[in-house]
């Protein structure tokens, strides 16, 4: 069944949409670069690998037919939507109130990875745009003559793996990018504030983002 689904005609589209729809940035490509830019390039693989699973998560959600109550239940989409911006506005707060590290070395290590993977997790897991996104495209290239279920499951987990090489692709150049604007900023700890404004501004986004919007 497997092969039939890559076999056919329609997968080549597929694979097109995916890539056009992970390379193009939202909240989820800029919580990898804020955390790149913030706290290095393991922070920034830690942050991938949530944004991954919370990715996952919501594909799922969309096959066993979450996205279908989220489209038909607006308060149900409206108190998702809600918690994904409290939670980016929380993380930007708790950003504004950290300590600055006293050196370059000590600034790479603030956070853990556990702590980047899980903060990123629910970054992803709680914007039910994802999930809406799954349940519209997915549909467009599944064979009714075989289970919906599993090449929903197949085709999600394709769409995840191209936004893995995306994310890491953004990672990899903020982290290149880093040590330039680490020197134009000099040892002023300007950091922490545009991780904050950064984090506030994606949680109003994702608040009051129309539900077209991309991941």
């Amino acid at each position: 069944m497997i092969h039939t689904l890559l076999a056919s005609p329609t997968f080549a589209t597929f694979l097109f949409a995916s890539l056009v729809l992970a390379i193009t940035p939202g909240p989820g490509v800029m919580y990898i670069v804020t955390r790149t830019l913030g706290s290095g390039r393991k922070a920034g693989f830690a942050s991938i690998g949530g944004i991954a699973l919370g990715d996952l998560g919501n594909a799922a959600g969309a096959s066993v037919g979450l996205a279908a109550v989220l489209s038909a239940s607006a308060s149900a989409f409206v108190i998702v939507k809600l918690a994904g911006g409290a939670y980016l506005v929380f993380l930007g707060l708790k950003a504004l109130r950290a300590k600055p590290a006293a050196t370059g070395a000590a600034r790479t290590i603030q956070l853990s990875p556990a702590r980047l993977f899980r903060d990123g997790f629910f970054v992803s897991l709680l914007n039910p745009k994802t999930a809406l996104f799954f349940a519209a495209l997915l549909p467009q290239f599944i064979d009714p003559g075989a289970s919906p279920l599993w090449q929903s499951l197949v085709l999600s987990c394709i769409f995840v793996s191209i936004a893995v090489c995306t994310d890491t692709l953004y990672m990899l150049t903020a982290s290149a990018l880093s040590p330039a604007i680490d020197r134009r900023r000099g040892s002023r700890p300007y950091g922490r504030y545009l991780t904050a404004v950064t984090f506030i501004g994606l949680g109003v986004y994702a608040a009051l983002a129309n539900p077209r919007s991309t991941r």
